[in-house]
C-alpha cells in the first residue's frame, strides 16, 4: 500500500528530496475534500517563506488540457472542426513531409510525402507525428545535425520545423500537437492564446493569476515558485528536471508546455469538467473529451510507446495491464482500477512532477504539484511520491464520505 500524502512528504522535505508541494482534490459539489501545501520555496534573496495554495506553479505539460478545453470551444463555435484538414489554417504543417530515417553514412534524411491530411483530432491524440523531438531518435538526430539546441527564442512553427515523425494517424508519439492546435486557435480567433485563455478559461471560474511563459506581471512574479536562485530566470528548471531549454526557446504563447498558475485555480478547471457545468464546455463535448479517441491503426503505436523507453512518463502511474486510451485533452482509463480509478478517468501531468486527474465515476478530480530540490533532482523520489497522492487522495476521499455519513 503506498504510504499517506503526510509520512511520505514531510519525510521527503526533512530528506532534502523536495522543497515543498501544493496538493488540491475537490469532487463535483465543490467539496474542499483536500487542499494543502506542504514544505517551503525559496525567494530569489535567498530566503525561505512557507509554500501557499495560492503561490504560481509552472504547469508545463498540464498546459496541454486548457489548450484543448479553447480548441473544443473552437471547434463548438464553427471556427474549426476536428476531422477537416488543417491546410489552409496551418500550411506549414502541410508542407512537412514523414522522416523514416537517415541514409546509409548518417548524413542524409530519408524523408517521404504525407499519404494523408493531419487534422485537429491528431494533434490533441498526438496521432499527427508532431513528435517531440526527444521522443524520436530520429527527430533527435536532425535536430543535432539540422537544428541544435541554442541561439534565440522562436515561435512554435519555427521551434518545431523538422520533419514528422510518422505517417499522420498512423501511429501515437508525444508530440507537440497542443503546441500547434494553441497557434491554429490564435489564427481562426485573431487572439494570442493567452488571450484565449484568459477570456474563455480564466474569466467564467474567476481565475485572474494565469499568464503564459515568460510571467512579467508584477503581481504574480512575488509569489512565482520557480523564481529562485536556482532559477533566477523563472523558466520552471525544477518542474523539468533541471532543464529550462522549453521555455528558453519558446517565443510567443506555447500550448504544450507555456502556462503559469496557481494550483488553486487548476483545480477550478479540473472541478469544471468533474461537474461538468456548462460552464467552459457543452456537456456532450466534455463526454466527448472523455472518450478515447485512438483509431484501431494508432493504437498499436500507443501501446508499444506505453512499453518503450518512455513508459513511467506515458503510463502516468497505471499499469501497463490496465486497458487505457487517449481522450482529447489526456490518458483515458477504459476499465476501472478496485479502490482507484474508476473507469473513464482522464489523467495527464506536466514536466516531472506534477500530475493531475479527473475521476467522473468517483466523483473526484485532484492536481499534485510537486517542487523539486535542485541540483540533485531525484525522479525515482518524485515518481513515489506522486503515486502516493494518486493512492492516497483515494483513501482521503473514502474517509470524507464516512464522516459526511455520520455528521
Amino acid at each position: 500500500m503506498a504510504e499517506s500524502i503526510e509520512t511520505s512528504f514531510h519525510a521527503a522535505i526533512a530528506a532534502g528530496k523536495i522543497n515543498g508541494a501544493v496538493i488540491c482534490a475537490t469532487d463535483a459539489k465543490g467539496h474542499p475534500i483536500y487542499n494543502q501545501a506542504l514544505g517551503a520555496r525559496t525567494l530569489l534573496s535567498g530566503e525561505k517563506v512557507p509554500q501557499r495554495l495560492d503561490d504560481v506553479l509552472f504547469l508545463a505539460s498540464a498546459t496541454k488540457l486548457i489548450t484543448s478545453i479553447v480548441v473544443m470551444q473552437c471547434v463548438e463555435q464553427g471556427l474549426l472542426s476536428l476531422t477537416d484538414d488543417l491546410s489552409s489554417v496551418a500550411p506549414e504543417l502541410a508542407a512537412k513531409q514523414v522522416m523514416t530515417g537517415f541514409s546509409d553514412y548518417g548524413e542524409t534524411p530519408l524523408l517521404e510525402p504525407r499519404n494523408r491530411p493531419i487534422t485537429l483530432e491528431m494533434l490533441l491524440t498526438h496521432t499527427s507525428g508532431t513528435d517531440y523531438w526527444f521522443a524520436n531518435p530520429h527527430l533527435e538526430r536532425w535536430c543535432q545535425k539540422f537544428d541544435p539546441p541554442g541561439g534565440s527564442p522562436r515561435p512554435v512553427a519555427e521551434a518545431f520545423l523538422y520533419p514528422l515523425g510518422f505517417q499522420p494517424g498512423s501511429s501515437w508519439m508525444y508530440s507537440t500537437g497542443l503546441d500547434w492546435a494553441g497557434k491554429i486557435v490564435e489564427r481562426v480567433t485573431g487572439r494570442t492564446l493567452g488571450e484565449n485563455v484568459q477570456r474563455s478559461v480564466c474569466d467564467p471560474l474567476g481565475i485572474t493569476d494565469a499568464q503564459f511563459n515568460p510571467v512579467t506581471r508584477e503581481d504574480l512574479r512575488p509569489r512565482l515558485v520557480d523564481l529562485n536562485p536556482q532559477d533566477p530566470n523563472a523558466l520552471g528548471r525544477a518542474v523539468m528536471g533541471g532543464s529550462g531549454e522549453v521555455n528558453e526557446r519558446s517565443l510567443g504563447d506555447f500550448g504544450g508546455h507555456g502556462l503559469f498558475m496557481p494550483a488553486a485555480d487548476y483545480i477550478k478547471i479540473l472541478h469544471s469538467l468533474l461537474a461538468n457545468d456548462g460552464k467552459l464546455l457543452k456537456p456532450t463535448t466534455v463526454d466527448d473529451v472523455f472518450q478515447d479517441h485512438l483509431s484501431q491503426e494508432s493504437r498499436a503505436g500507443y501501446r508499444a510507446a506505453l512499453a518503450g523507453p518512455l513508459s513511467t512518463i506515458f503510463r502516468v502511474g497505471i499499469d501497463l495491464e490496465t486497458k487505457t486510451g487517449y481522450g482529447l485533452g489526456g490518458v483515458v482509463t477504459l476499465e476501472g482500477v478496485d479502490g482507484w480509478y474508476g473507469e473513464g478517468t482522464m489523467t495527464w501531468g506536466g514536466g516531472m512532477s506534477l500530475v493531475w486527474f479527473i475521476d467522473r465515476k468517483n466523483d473526484l478530480c485532484g492536481i499534485c504539484a510537486i517542487q523539486p530540490s535542485l541540483p540533485d533532482f531525484d525522479l525515482e523520489k518524485v515518481e513515489t511520491l506522486k503515486q502516493n497522492f494518486r493512492r492516497d487522495i483515494y483513501r482521503k476521499h473514502a474517509a470524507w464520505k464516512e464522516q459526511q455519513q455520520i455528521v
